[in-house]
């Protein structure tokens, strides 16, 4: 997941009307936006409770940003991966002026850092109630000395666009990094909508899926293609998988032992390509939609963790 940076915005190239602040000071009942600057570490380490969502934001006001009093941080919980743990929404913190500085276009602004500890101990959640593919949301609340509050309910497109990023409201994934790949048998399930087996990176047939290990061995696997320079091989190396033209399995055996591995599909020439990658567990961690460019193929390295 990309961290999102907010533009700067050259307020003097502006005229009169056209910059999104002047929709704050034509309507008095909006008060405030919180401009987002950069959202960093967006994704959440499973089990690391010092893994963080970050965020510096912005404050404009039709006080310069003068009149806000305090900052709310609150937080939620979406359980995505088929359990009844999701958690509604509650106060995490409070940002008061004391953390605010001022950012180049003279307006206060904040860096707040959220951490999965600290979320999990506000919602009242344990580690085993956080599994990689759920979801943290962090909103955050602008409270004015006059006692006004502005956050994601009152936004418009305007200031939700990307010129003037100010959605109030951010999520932050699960994510399990690589521990290596579980030892056992994978399985690739292999489609071609055209019917004449696999051209990926060549319209004569091309190369294969593989899977390189950190011990140097490297699996080939892919549809026979009728187009092939030599029957029952790739143009590379190693042999496909005879098929009826629309689909076929193959396997591959991953030893004990093994600290890494790399799925890489050369493409998919004519838009016709499909593939899913079954887990030793049975559970499909990679499913590739036809017409994917060449390029590592990404895992969902959860179902490498143990229960």
């Amino acid at each position: 997941m990309t961290a999102l940076a907010g533009s700067a915005l050259l307020f003097t190239a502006c005229q009169e009307g056209d910059n999104p602040i002047d929709e704050i000071n034509a309507n008095e009942t909006r008060g405030a936006v919180l401009r987002t600057i950069e959202v960093f570490s967006p994704e959440l380490p499973i089990g690391d409770p010092d893994g963080f969502f970050g965020l510096e934001a912005e404050m404009q006001t039709q006080e310069d940003g003068d009149n806000v009093d305090f900052v709310e941080v609150y937080v939620a919980f979406s359980d995505n991966t088929g359990g009844t743990d999701s958690r509604d929404e509650a106060l995490h913190e409070t940002i008061d002026p004391s953390q605010f500085f001022i950012g180049e276009f003279g307006y206060p602004r904040f860096r707040n850092e959220v951490t999965l500890g600290g979320m999990q101990a506000t919602l009242g959640l344990n580690d085993s109630q956080v599994r990689g593919g759920d979801q943290f949301s962090i909103r955050y609340e602008i409270v004015l000395n006059d006692g006004r509050r502005y956050s994601f309910g009152d936004n418009t497109n305007t200031l939700t666009g990307s010129f003037f990023s100010s959605p109030f409201l951010y999520t932050a994934d699960i994510v399990c990094p690589p521990i290596g790949p579980l030892p056992g048998v994978y399985t690739i399930e292999m489609q071609d909508s055209y019917g004449d087996g696999w051209q990926t990176d060549t319209g004569s047939g091309g190369s294969g899926l593989t899977l390189t290990l950190s011990t140097g061995e490297v699996f080939e696997v892919g549809l026979c293609s009728p187009y092939s320079g030599a029957a029952g091989t790739f143009l590379g190396s190693g042999d496909c998988t005879p098929n009826d033209g629309f689909s076929g399995t193959a396997t591959i055996t991953v030893p004990a032992g093994v600290e890494s591995a790399e799925w890489f599909f050369p493409g998919d020439a004519y838009g016709e390509i499909s593939f899913q990658i079954i887990h030793p567990s049975g559970a499909t961690i990679a499913d590739v939609g036809a017409s994917t460019d060449a390029g590592p193929v990404l895992i969902n390295y959860c179902f490498d963790y143990p229960e």
